[in-house]
């Protein structure tokens, strides 16, 4: 470098009131083919790849067609920002976006996880899963089906001996899944109308919120593709990864079948910001770029377009859509008087499937975030492992999610846009807290450049408005 003075802006600068220093190693070597990084956008894409693909989006374009699809490219675009500035405090620190927030603000970890907890309390995506069940067999009871499937997932989360992986194994699976039903869409079930209305909707955009509603429109934007909770879980998929000095953390494992975690109680960790490390930085932060853009923004807003020019297909102009999961199933019967009845058959099993994967997903970054949470700022140095508390707390959410199912609280639409707006709110507030933590903590080498200041900018504003004023529509309607 051509200057050599060491400056506090040429150091790591992480606040040690409220967590111990991190201690210093060097930054490990990235993958040399970018095949072997694939995996945590992946994995983001497809438990995204839920309530937003099958439901939201497909519902929104049954009512005023793809004229709002802008919506969605624009949501998923500034997640690929937010996710990035994620996982650039992680691959520089191997700590989580929630302990480095607890590094400024002694609970803004417990604040983001308390409210990743009140999103997905209410088993929504179980729900909808459930009730296409239901669809593809012609009978059952959604809502015991349902907490079936919570025990179930609550199985599968417990007993998998290294979590990331099984859950990388099950979404690569959904995707390919979801791929095989959009080919097939292409082919049988969608139309030259469908076709011009998608032209339409790129040369004639609108903002549809008069038959909307600004919930409804918040929450399909919030949810395009991750949302809330699920961005920031990025940080703990890509440290079990291995990415950058996640390498230096224990994954998280099982602890029935798991292997014993090492080390549970490391700090955070940072890297002298020397020649060689900064060139080893500059090839992770392409590599996870790279594999962000391919996998999560790339197979999010494919899907998305595709089910929704589906629904366009099969349900726009039906006077009986109703905001209601019922939806899915016209959009099922539709599908089979125009293709033939297999082909309703296989939409309702994939997208049951899918949202199956994706309920597994939830339970898991909802647990991981807390579990980490605690760990790192409350139970330092207690005995109890990160894998002992994600055990119980994966099964308290399936608990009460059963709770919610017995209380007869089944129905998803509703659910999902409560779930929605506050992922929406969530996102506004750490917008603000990612840029402040990116300008401040790394050294100026590897800090947020002005056009990703700028973007944050954007979604911490552009998601603040739409909490306001989603929060002034509910109160005219129910006041």
């Amino acid at each position: 470098m051509a200057d050599t003075t060491s400056t506090d802006h040429d150091k790591f600068n992480l606040p040690t009131k409220n967590l111990p220093a991190p201690q210093v190693r060097d930054l490990p070597e990235p993958p040399t083919q970018t095949w072997r990084i694939v995996g945590p956008g992946m994995v983001g894409a497809g438990v995204g790849l839920a309530s937003g693909e099958f439901i939201l989006w497909p519902y929104i374009s049954s009512q005023v067609g793809l004229v709002f699809l802008w919506g969605a490219v624009v949501g998923v675009a500034v997640q690929w920002f937010l996710n990035m500035e994620i996982e650039r405090y992680t691959l520089a620190t191997g700590e989580t976006a929630l302990t480095g927030f607890n590094r400024y603000g002694k609970h803004w970890g417990l604040f983001f996880a308390l409210m990743t907890y009140f999103a997905n309390l209410w088993p929504g995506w179980a729900t909808s899963s459930a009730s296409m069940l239901t669809y593809l067999f012609g009978a059952g009871d959604p809502r015991w089906i349902a907490i079936g499937i919570l025990v179930l997932i609550g199985l599968i989360l417990t007993l998998a001996p290294v979590v990331y992986v099984m859950l990388e194994r099950l979404i690569f699976v959904k995707i390919a899944a979801v791929a095989l039903l959009v080919v097939l869409a292409l082919i049988f079930a969608i139309r030259g109308k469908t076709y011009s209305a998608l032209g339409d909707a790129v040369t004639h955009p609108e903002f549809p919120v008069s038959t909307l509603g600004f919930a409804l429109m918040m929450g399909a934007i919030a949810y395009a593709g991750a949302g809330g909770g699920q961005n920031l879980c990025q940080s703990n998929w890509i440290r079990d990864k291995g990415f950058g000095m996640g390498v230096h953390v224990p994954r998280l494992t099982s602890p029935v079948t798991g292997e014993k975690a090492a080390d549970p109680n490391a700090n955070g960790f940072t890297f002298p910001p020397d020649a060689a490390n900064l060139a080893r930085w500059r090839r992770w932060w392409k590599f996870t770029n790279l594999e962000q853009a391919l996998t999560f923004v790339l197979i999010t807003v494919l899907t998305i377009v595709f089910t929704s020019m589906l629904a366009h297909a099969t349900l726009f102009g039906n006077p009986a859509v109703e905001n209601k999961i019922g939806f899915l199933k016209i959009e099922g019967v539709t599908l089979q008087s125009l293709v033939g009845g297999w082909f309703g058959y296989l939409f309702w099993a994939i997208g049951a499937f899918s949202l199956f994967a994706a309920a597994a997903g939830i339970v898991d970054y909802t647990s991981r975030l807390a579990s980490d949470m605690i760990k790192a700022r409350y139970l330092r140095t207690s005995p109890i492992t990160e894998s002992k508390l994600y055990f119980w707390l994966v099964w308290g959410l399936v608990a009460f999610g059963i709770l919610v199912l017995l209380a007869g609280l089944t129905q998803p639409l509703v659910l999902l846009v409560i779930s929605a707006c506050t992922a929406g709110t969530m996102m506004f507030v750490y917008s603000g807290l990612l840029w402040w933590m990116n300008s401040r903590a790394l050294p100026r080498a590897i800090r947020i450049s002005r056009l990703r200041t700028a973007v944050l900018a954007f979604s911490f504003l552009a998601f603040g408005f739409l909490a306001v004023f989603t929060i002034i529509d509910q109160l005219k309607k129910n006041f």
